[in-house]
């Protein structure tokens, strides 16, 4: 997708906070004011501050591909893999982990020295404020993903500009998180009070629906920090009153130009009922059709280029996780096709934990109904009864409108919050803070009703709000049902891992995947037939596992940096 960024400008002075492997002094130094001497130095600056986020080690690829990829919705769809973090074994010398903590580290320092130097250039102060907010929040998002996957970690507040200031001990997660909030909540006040065309740029209504997802972290497990749950509450309903975003509830069925007319209606050769295209389903294709819909989606970390065009920004959503597609690569289906490893398959969990009647619409497109032919392109059905081993296929590269299309990068952009997200988020926090009231069971039924199909989702529809009433008769009982809407309606977006362990479920959950997928049959018209391996990542899953290491070349260069418990 188009870039709205500036080209970056800080990579020739910035280094991660945490490395100490530099023993030289430069023998040339620029000074700092030349690199913000003007608006649009400062806009360049925040370009640098927002990059690390569509990095391979983050949203690029690592994060969903390889370290948060085994989870009770999906697993690493590959038999032969029996090491490293996509199955929970490996330790602090893994080299993806390593490069997260660096990269986050990296942006926290974009994100220092852009707000230690927010008043030198002579500009509008309104603008230089926005500016300043949406630094102020990244520097915040980014420590919370830190604290969040690692736990209490060095907390920076002022640039690195030299190897020696590379040692820090830990801070308490509670004080990180103090900072987050302080950032953020700060950031609130001064970015854009109103939504952009495109949504990858921090506004109003983006800080607070992070702001909702911090507070329900922190008041879920380790920290229980119960009284977050009304912050939450709060946060969330700031989104919701806001009246700036709505449920997409609208979808195409005329094909483009040049393109069958089944071109959008296609999706479940296996299940005569449900083949025409709708709502949800339209969401994802939008990704690949380089369309905006920030009343839905609401912040996304964005991507372009086939590597042709001058631009190397793609992403790896549809290449890595998709539906399996391997044509040679002197195949002209790479170029109109597209090619897919399929590194990503569902649970047979995820698929029971929708309307086995076929009536919720999402199953159907998150995880494939058919198989592709790397000949011809052409589909074959699956068995509506297959539980095991279907492809995630939320992102679907036959939608991408750019060509020719690379073979191992696509322009699919990353959604980081859904508006979904948000009305679930409230749900939840609603439950906790006053049980299953009206208010929360409707929050509920308007994903679901969207889910099931409906293009009204404020109108009552029996056959998804059936399932809501049931599970809102106690408030235990409805925090599940939310647990698991998440599930149905977030899958392979990013927030299960995370979810699991507020919940403090994560090993227990993971445990139990490992059982199920046990069951699993081993033999089928599946890739690898056998898809009972989907369950080593769930089986090596321990106490440990609810935190990652601290990178082993931090702790040999960090002289005050100790290990993570169990690492």
């Amino acid at each position: 997708m188009k870039k709205i960024y500036i080209l970056l400008v800080l990579a020739a002075f910035t280094t991660s906070s945490c490395e100490n492997f530099l023993d030289t002094e430069p023998i040339q130094k620029i000074a700092i004011e030349q690199y913000y001497t003007d608006e649009a130095g400062l806009t360049s600056a925040l370009a640098g501050v927002y990059d690390p986020l569509g990095q391979e080690t983050l949203y690029g690829n690592q994060l969903f591909f390889n370290l948060e990829v085994c989870t009770d919705e999906g697993y690493y769809a590959r038999n032969t893999q029996v090491s490293g973090a996509s199955v929970y074994s490996f330790d602090a010398t893994d080299a993806n982990v390593s490069n997260m903590w660096y990269e986050l580290y990296n942006g926290i320092n974009r994100a220092n020295d852009l707000i230690a130097h927010i008043d030198l250039p002579k500009m509008d102060q309104d603008k230089r404020q926005v500016i300043l907010g949406e630094a102020l929040f990244l520097r915040g998002y980014y420590y919370f993903l830190l604290v969040s996957k690692f736990g209490d970690v060095p907390l920076r507040l002022t640039p690195t500009t030299s190897p020696n200031q590379a040692s820090l001990a830990k801070t308490p997660s509670a004080e990180i998180y103090a900072q987050i909030l302080k950032d953020m909540t700060e950031a609130e006040a001064k970015v854009s009070p109103t939504k952009p065309l495109t949504a990858s740029r921090i506004y109003k209504t983006v800080v607070q629906g992070i702001l909702a997802r911090v507070c329900l972290q922190m008041a879920g497990y380790p920290l229980m920090d119960t009284p977050k749950y009304a912050d939450a509450l709060a946060w969330s309903k700031k989104v919701i009153d806001s009246g700036q975003h709505q449920l997409n509830v609208s979808f195409k069925t005329t094909a483009p130009t040049g393109q069958p007319a089944t071109y959008y209606n296609t999706f479940n050769p296996s299940i005569a009922t449900n083949v025409s295209n709708n709502a949800y389903r339209q969401i994802f294709i939008n990704a690949g059709e380089d369309a905006y819909d920030t009343n839905e989606s609401m912040w996304e970390i964005e991507f372009t280029g086939n590597r042709t065009d001058g631009n190397v920004e793609g992403g790896r959503l549809g290449n890595d996780i998709g539906i399996t597609f391997s044509p040679a690569a002197t195949s002209p289906l790479v170029a109109s096709m597209g090619h897919c490893y399929g590194f990503l398959k569902g649970t047979g969990k995820l698929f029971r934990s929708y309307d086995p009647t076929g009536n919720d619409l999402r199953r159907d497109w998150v995880l494939t109904t058919y198989t592709l032919n790397n000949s011809t392109g052409a589909r074959a059905a699956l068995a509506k009864t297959i539980q095991y081993g279907r492809d995630c296929a939320k992102w679907r590269r036959e939608y991408e409108t750019l060509t020719p299309k690379n073979k191992n990068y696509t322009t699919i952009n990353y959604p980081v919050l859904r508006y979904a997200d948000v009305l679930l988020m409230y749900a939840e926090a609603e439950n906790q803070v006053n049980g299953p009231t009206p208010n929360a069971v409707e929050a509920v039924n308007k994903v679901r009703r969207r889910g099931y199909g409906q293009t009204n989702v404020s109108a009552p529809y029996p056959l998804s709000d059936a399932a809501t009433t049931t599970a809102a008769a106690s408030k235990a009982s409805f925090q599940l049902f939310i647990e698991d809407e998440r599930m149905r309606e977030l899958c392979f977006e990013g927030t299960r891992r995370s979810d699991l362990i507020r919940w403090n479920k994560f090993v227990t959950t993971m445990n139990a995947v490992a059982t199920d997928m046990a069951a699993a049959p081993t033999t089928g018209p599946l890739t690898s037939g056998n898809q009972q391996y989907g369950g080593l990542g769930g089986k090596n899953v321990s106490e440990k596992n609810v935190l990652y290491p601290i990178p082993s070349l931090e702790i040999a260069s960090n002289t005050l940096m100790v290990q993570n418990k169990g690492w």
